[in-house]
């Protein structure tokens, strides 16, 4: 049901493209009628005002999760009668709505929300959503999110990607922050170069002590902390867990064989770390999985400058992904494989600048996603478009998220000096 009412209204949606003159004098300039939703337009959706204490709040942040999406076209609301009294299609499309979102707070605290189809004239979707009775704590939040989610895959077939946080590093710390920016918060003492655990409880960091650099965890449920790797003299770093959440990768160095790093992986509940890699004196990096699991992306110069190689989880049947046709001194690095499993992101010099890339994987076809100031580490949201990634442009280290099929870029405004950030999967919304 959900995704043949997600055809009717993107049969019937308002998308930013060129209208005709007819069109422009009965709605906002800049949107027409399609017959279907194709990647670059943006359905024209407007959410309704919603009654009771926590309304403005809730219509808030599902107006920006709509906005963060890069699907939707908003459209500012309207008044609206009483939930459940018959809305007036025709003044909702003059005003230049496809679609319309209204929803009510029910008196248990869950939220009612009704999808309406306004050129079909109809309702598409309707279902009730369980939030925390605490307004505005991070539970609350992430299920204000997993609605706005649920209401984009309703209108595209695709779940959106609102429920998500990412993992930074400021000041020495871990930090979280939600997908819109919102809620910053440490979750660590101290550490670098986060990386999520699948599920979204754990994240995997690296400490650094006098003697040794060693991996830890921080459950972000309990706050309890571990150490993953705790080898005298060692210097692990750049930690990735795989996508079952059972092993983690990592760069390693030791005392004895200083001057190069190998790739390790170990179980991420503890246990030996088995090398993967034979340095030879060169460096290798920033491991990043595969979709499946069976694969990892890395960077090394074992060719005398940076590239980004590919190999099979045990380090075999190495290949050199980045091509020596666009630039032989470019030093890629920080490779993030798409979770769709197309595409690598990483980090290249251009005209003398870090710019963000992605290559890919079925033709070795590259893409620059960025062009201002210098940029590095990048990391992929988990629908495979959106990319968040550290840059200069703002005159100091910041976070900054891109859309990869429109070029729109936005700051998350957590602060100057945030770096090296790991975007998570989707989260579940506990009531």
């Amino acid at each position: 049901m959900a995704r043949a009412g997600a055809r009717a209204l993107v049969a019937s949606a308002l998308l930013v493209a060129g209208a005709t003159a007819v069109e422009a004098q009965e709605r906002p300039s800049g949107v027409s009628l399609t017959l279907e939703y194709s990647p670059g337009q943006r359905i024209a959706l407007m959410v309704l005002p919603i009654r009771g204490a926590a309304g403005d709040s809730i219509k808030t942040i599902l107006e920006r999760d709509f906005d963060f999406s890069n699907r939707f076209q908003h459209v500012p609301a309207i008044s609206a009668p009483e939930f459940g009294e018959p809305l007036n299609y025709a003044l909702l499309a003059r005003a230049g709505a496809a679609g319309v979102v209204q929803s009510q707070l029910l008196a248990s605290g869950w939220l009612r929300v009704v999808l309406h189809d306004v050129t079909g004239k109809k309702v598409m979707q309707q279902n009730d959503f369980p939030l925390p009775t605490a307004v505005n704590t991070d539970g609350w939040r992430l299920g204000v999110h997993a609605i706005a989610d649920q209401i984009e895959e309703w209108i595209t077939g695709q779940k959106g990607i609102a429920a998500t946080r990412i993992a930074f590093v400021r000041e020495g710390r871990v930090w979280v922050v939600d997908s819109d920016g919102a809620n910053p918060r440490a979750v660590t003492p101290r550490g670098l170069s986060p990386s999520w655990h699948p599920s979204g409880r754990y994240i995997v960091y690296h400490v650094l002590e006098d003697d040794r650099h060693r991996l830890a965890v921080t459950d972000l449920v309990t706050g309890a902390q571990r150490s993953l790797t705790n080898l005298a003299g060692a210097l692990d770093n750049t930690a990735a867990i795989s996508p079952d959440g059972r092993s983690v990768a990592f760069a390693r160095s030791v005392e004895a064989t200083a001057g190069q790093t190998d790739l390790f992986v170990m179980p991420f509940q503890g246990g030996p770390a088995n090398r993967i890699t034979v340095a030879r004196g060169s460096i290798n990096l920033s491991p990043t999985w595969s979709p499946d699991g069976r694969r990892l992306a890395f960077e090394s110069d074992r060719s005398g400058r940076k590239e980004i190689y590919i190999s099979d989880a045990d380090g075999t049947n190495v290949t050199l992904l980045t091509a020596d046709a666009f630039g032989e001194k470019n030093r890629r690095a920080d490779p993030s494989w798409s979770p769709d499993g197309r595409a690598v992101a990483f980090s290249s010099e251009v005209g003398g600048r870090r710019q963000i890339l992605t290559i890919s994987l079925r033709d070795q076809s590259v893409r620059q996603v960025t062009s201002e100031g210098q940029n590095n580490t990048p990391t992929w949201a988990p629908d495979g478009r959106h990319i968040v990634f550290t840059s200069s442009r703002s005159g100091t280290d910041q976070l900054w998220v891109v859309d990869t099929e429109s070029g729109r870029t936005r700051q998350l405004r957590v602060g100057a000096g945030a770096r090296l950030s790991s975007w998570s999967g989707r989260l579940s919304a506990v009531p």
